[in-house]
């Protein structure tokens, strides 16, 4: 099954785009393999701004932020989860507004690392980040004009939040749900087991749009996280076929199972790999033969 995948994007860097009634996108220039064409930071409000996602540490960035403020009361600034392309400007921006950071917790890996083992994303996570006010999965708060879910949705990081807008249908999915790619997961920093799951709270849910930490909006949720959770289960039905047909590394694994990918985006592949070779594990479904890693072999159990 291919996901349906929306790669239309005009980002519009530093400028202001009205996305719907009272909420404007500006699009960071932090574009790459992994941010597309940069990162989404949301002002949601009219007479009073709640901002989601401050976006990498950019002078150019901080200074569309403030224009689009336009000197108006920011109440809250909200930070979907810790890697350093969403909150790196975190520390600036509450500076400049006198607004309190708000996240679900402080930057975590999903779980302890095993010896010897890395953390392939640690250059990519903000450990310096301490949000004022911790959000609670489910808990609601008033912010100026503005109402506020926190959902935790952990996976992609271990303090991932998405932020639903009460009674509007508008969910700020983060890098949890994007319309142009899946979400990298990549264990410790992230878990798939953890990302499941996180997918099944979206689905319990009936919200109308998501709006992303990259690229467009996705229209079509339901239809579109359930695309997203068969394609993540085909594509582990296809690591398992091939450990039990005898591949046993990562590398030889991306290689053929991702062969019409961008070579550029393998490293990310990788990390995905990984991280359903460790569901399968915890699954009881494949065994660690040496060092959990892009080094270790993968046996059928």
């Amino acid at each position: 099954m291919s996901l349906d995948l929306d790669t239309r994007f005009d980002p519009r860097h530093g400028e202001a785009v009205l996305v719907e009634p009272g909420i404007r996108r500006i699009t960071a220039p932090n574009a790459g393999p992994m941010t597309f064409h940069g990162t989404n930071s949301y002002l949601v409000g009219n007479e009073r701004l709640v901002i989601v996602d401050p976006g990498p540490d950019d002078d150019a960035h901080l200074a569309a932020l403030l224009a689009a403020v336009d000197g108006r009361p920011v109440d809250a600034i909200l930070v979907t989860h810790t890697h350093l392309d969403h909150s790196a400007l975190s520390a600036r921006l509450a500076k400049a507004t006198a607004a309190p950071l708000v996240a679900q917790g402080p930057h975590r890996i999903s779980r302890e690392l095993a010896d010897g083992e890395v953390n392939p994303l640690d250059a990519a996570s903000d450990r310096a980040f301490a949000p004022d006010i911790v959000l609670a999965d489910e808990a609601v708060m008033r912010l100026g004009e503005t109402l506020v879910r926190g959902i935790h949705t952990p996976g992609h990081t271990g303090n991932h939040m998405a932020f639903a807008l009460e009674g509007t249908g508008t969910v700020f999915s983060g890098d949890h749900v994007m319309a142009w790619a899946t979400s990298v997961i990549a264990p410790p920093d992230g878990s798939m087991s953890d990302y499941f799951r996180s997918l099944d709270r979206f689905l319990a849910r009936d919200d109308r749009r998501y709006l992303p930490g990259h690229g467009g909006p996705v229209e079509t949720p339901a239809t579109f996280v359930r695309g997203l959770r068969t394609h993540r289960r085909m594509r582990e039905s296809a690591i398992l076929e091939k450990v039990r047909a005898g591949v046993q590394t990562v590398p030889e694994i991306v290689a053929a199972i991702y062969h019409t990918t961008d070579r550029r985006l393998h490293g990310a592949a990788a990390l995905s790999v990984l991280a359903h070779l460790e569901s399968l594990i915890e699954r009881g479904l494949v065994v660690l033969d040496g060092s959990f890693g892009v080094a270790g072999r993968f046996l059928p159990a």
